[in-house]
């Protein structure tokens, strides 16, 4: 009997083992294999095709085959992480998914917090709040969501990771303030909340909480008032506020061994001075400044000259006191000193000859005088010294520096150079009002007798002579020829015949009338602002359009009409007629436009100057000679023009600007983005970078111009304030299509930087589908809009049916996806759920195309 029984038990053992074999209970590598096979991505092995998961390409295991780290960055997952497969990881330890498109963690996921101590899932699509289980990861130590669209507030249970060393949730949508439970984390080295939408102030004591923080990065958010306590941050090497709403400046608490110092784009303003000089000696360890863009005032703090460390400095867009430079102490490590617009006087100082190693020098926009001294440096990468009353020859030895170096800029000064070495494009560029005074060469071969001397002197004046005229005669001929030019050609009056004339002038265009209540017109002036010396008249103005005749008509704006001309000296520029401009005084209206003329940023439309004609003020802009993007993106055929644009001459009949643009540029994938992160470059810089801010309120596919270099450049803004209180907060009734929904819903509504994003959004959406705002062919429901449309089906997921097929096959389809979702987030029907231009931008650096070598 006892034998029968222990065969049948032995026989049931062997049985359950076989099936057990047949069904293996879950392991480790059952759960990794899950995941790559739902996540329908193929692993790669590191013994070759071995199905042992240890094994496999970014997994590691300990001695009992358990997964204790998985690394598998842009290995391509998409889609939300499946339950029962890494959340049961039990002794994971280390987990990178990087550089992928999850969209969300499965149920099971926080499970990993008895185990889990450096978790890595940035670059990836992750949304909504943070998960609020993430008080359960007790032994976390290092966390990075970045690059993601989490939004709403940090909750507070991140105050429970009190073996946090490295947090990083940069580039996200964060909003609200840091909450106070963040103070537990008091094990953090380094905090990266840059690019979010974080608001308020820090909690009282963040400095003291963080004896061991070395790293401290909150730039771009919207952080305000004082600056906050940082006392106590006794190991911070790199701080970073910069791009806040910071106003009450304290540098007194920081010492060594901070290295990295941004403060710059914030609205600081007082004494920079009262920064005391036993303040700046401890700070011996400072390799990097940056101070600029604030509204600092008085003179530059002392001390400078003893930072040894200090290799870049940047003090540019401040409000100094007017200071002699010789004054300025200078540390003789620099390589980067940047005092733009820092109201310098007196002349550069010998002494910069000292700084061996300077590599960038901009001291543009001042009023130093007398002549550049020379310059030691042998690295020299780039210089600005425009915009002074500079005078003398450039220094030779600077000369032949500049073919190697990035970027130089000498215009409007009184210097002299020889331009023989630079191309046309350099000379327009970067030696504007500057004089070309290249010495005659002579060939020794060429000194001969007497009697050659006269041969060749009488050759040389029979030359000049046939020379002389020939001249003549094409002149003749040519002006022949201009009698009888074709009917429509325009007619430009000279200077002399417009001398005497009187007014008051009265202008007609298709719908607006216009009166320049001016008596002699040679008695008002015209202002170009870095042309002082010019002196222009309302005079040049009339000769410049053939008395504002219709056929320099570019366009009937919002503000009024925009002619075109060119002023004596060849000056190409488009004139902007302020028809509600008596709103204002004169004396109002020039302070607003001497500011406006001030502005200046690489995507903005310059104001050139302005002429105050009577009632009307003339805003005068460069003339941008491709177009705005509405024609190019929607109203004109391959190579065709409208005289709705700022193009070539209307009477040349000459598109090849237009069709440049059109075939290299509209058609493809890197000329929309390029398009894009200009456009939003130039308003966030108005947002952010302008004090006060300001708020374009009209944006919309017709303000981005393109100019000659193909850059965009956005127009007409901060001219609400010249025109009148008529138009503030009012959104254009000539901008359909663009017009957030709170404008429709609510009464007397004024226009914010929100409604600048809202704008923006539906720009983007028509660069990437290629339709109209309105009236396009959307669906079968004739009332919807590009918006509406748009959003349905980003929120559907069909990106495909979105994306123009002109540029779909010219650049990555997950590009032009993730341009749309930043165009969804910037139309959203509530204002407060609109990212802020920088945070805008730094998402379409995101999916910049990369540029592939040949």
């Amino acid at each position: 009997m006892g034998t029968g029984v222990f065969a049948f038990s032995l026989i049931v053992s062997l049985l359950l083992r076989c099936l057990a074999s047949q069904h293996p209970i879950n392991t480790d590598a059952l759960f990794v294999s899950d995941f790559f096979r739902k996540m329908k991505v193929a692993p790669s092995s590191t013994e070759g095709s071995s199905s042992r998961v240890c094994s496999w390409l970014g997994v590691s295991c300990d001695g009992q085959e358990r997964v204790v780290s998985l690394v598998a960055s842009g290995f391509g997952f998409s889609g939300p992480i499946p339950e029962s497969t890494i959340g049961k990881l039990s002794v994971l330890r280390v987990l990178d998914l990087s550089h992928n498109n999850i969209t969300g963690l499965s149920l099971d996921f926080a499970e990993l917090g008895s185990s889990l101590r450096s978790l890595n899932l940035s670059r990836n699509k992750f949304t909504g709040p943070l998960p609020s289980n993430l008080g359960n990861f007790k032994l976390m130590e290092s966390l990075d969501l970045s690059h993601n669209w989490f939004s709403r507030e940090i909750p507070s249970q991140v105050g429970s990771l009190s073996s946090l060393v490295v947090l990083n949730l940069s580039r996200n949508l964060l909003e609200a303030s840091l909450p106070t439970a963040i103070l537990g984390c008091s094990s953090l080295v380094a905090i990266d909340l840059s690019h979010n939408r974080l608001s308020g102030s820090l909690p009282g004591g963040f400095g003291a909480a963080f004896k061991n923080l070395s790293t401290l990065d909150l730039s771009e958010n919207e952080i305000n008032g004082k600056m906050p306590d940082l006392s106590g941050l006794d190991s911070i090497t790199y701080l970073n506020l910069s791009g806040n709403l910071l106003q009450e400046l304290a540098l007194g608490v920081f010492q060594d061994p901070l290295q990295v110092m941004d403060l710059s784009r914030n609205q600081f303003h007082g004494l920079i001075s009262q920064v005391h000089h036993s303040s700046i000696s401890g700070w011996s360890s400072l390799v990097y400044l940056d101070m600029s863009m604030n509204e600092l005032t008085g003179d530059f703090f002392p001390g400078l000259g003893d930072l040894s460390s200090l290799r870049h400095l940047n003090l540019a867009f401040n409000k100094f006191s007017s200071q002699e430079f010789h004054l300025l102490e200078m540390p003789s490590s620099l390589e980067y000193l940047n005092l733009s617009k820092a109201n310098l006087t007196g002349q550069i100082p010998p002494r910069i000859s000292r700084l061996l190693n300077m590599k960038v020098l901009d001291l543009s926009r001042n009023h130093i005088t007398g002549n550049i001294p020379e310059l030691s440096t042998k690295n020299l990468q780039g210089i600005d010294l425009s915009v002074n009353n500079l005078t003398g020859e450039i220094p030779k030895s600077l000369q032949q520096k500049l073919p190697v170096t990035e970027i130089f800029n000498f215009s409007y000064n009184n210097l002299t150079y020889c331009g023989m070495k630079f191309s046309p494009e350099t000379l327009e560029s970067s030696f504007i009002g500057s004089q070309s005074d290249c010495p005659i060469a002579v060939n020794p071969d060429g000194i001969g007798s007497v009697d050659d001397k006269h041969k060749d002197l009488k050759l040389g004046l029979a030359l000049a002579l046939s020379l002389f005229f020939l001249l003549a005669g094409l002149i003749s001929l040519t002006l022949a020829l201009r009698k009888r030019t074709r009917s429509w050609a325009v007619k430009q009056p000279s200077y002399r015949e417009e001398q005497n004339i009187s007014g008051p002038f009265y202008f007609q265009t298709d719908s607006t009338a216009w009166v320049a209540d001016v008596k002699l017109a040679t008695s008002v002036p015209v202002v170009i602002f870095e042309k002082p010396l010019l002196n222009f008249t309302f005079a040049d103005l009339l000769s410049a359009t053939s008395h504002f005749d219709r056929g320099t008509l570019l366009a009937e704006g919002r503000y009024g009409p925009v002619y075109r001309g060119f002023l004596p000296g060849g000056i190409h520029v488009a004139m902007k007629v302020l028809v509600h401009g008596s709103m204002v005084t004169d004396q109002e209206a020039a302070k607003e436009l001497e500011r406006l003329g001030q502005i200046k940023h690489p995507n903005l439309v310059s104001l050139t100057g302005y002429c105050l004609a009577g009632d009307q003020r003339i805003a005068i802009y460069d003339y941008m000679e491709n177009g705005n993007l509405q024609n190019l993106l929607h109203d004109l055929p391959l190579g065709l023009q409208s005289t709705e644009d700022w193009t070539s001459d209307t009477w040349e009949q000459d598109d090849a600007g237009i069709q440049s643009i059109t075939t290299e540029g509209m058609t493809t994938w890197r000329f929309r983005h390029k398009i894009a992160i200009g456009a939003a470059r130039a308003l966030a810089f108005l947002h952010h970078g302008c004090f006060p801010q300001i708020v374009h309120r009209d944006v919309k596919a017709s303000s981005i111009y393109i100019d000659s270099a193909m850059e965009p450049r956005l127009a007409d803004f901060g001219l609400s304030r010249i025109v009148g209180n008529c138009t503030e907060g009012d959104m254009s009734p000539g901008s359909p299509g663009y017009t957030p929904p709170e404008f429709s819903e609510l009464e007397n509504t004024l226009a914010t930087t929100k409604t600048d994003v809202y704008g923006f959004g539906v720009v983007l959406f028509e660069l990437i589908t290629g339709k109209k705002p309105i009236g396009d062919e959307y669906s079968d429901d004739k009332e919807i809009t590009l918006v509406h449309w748009a959003r349905d089906l980003v929120r559907r997921n069909e990106y495909s049916r979105l994306i123009d097929p002109k540029i779909r096959e010219t650049g990555p389809e997950k590009q032009m996806e993730e341009a749309l979702r930043i165009a969804y987030l910037c139309t959203a029907d509530l204002p407060p759920k609109r990212p802020s231009m920088h945070q805008i931008v730094g998402l379409l650096k995101d999916v910049e195309p990369v540029t592939i070598m040949h």
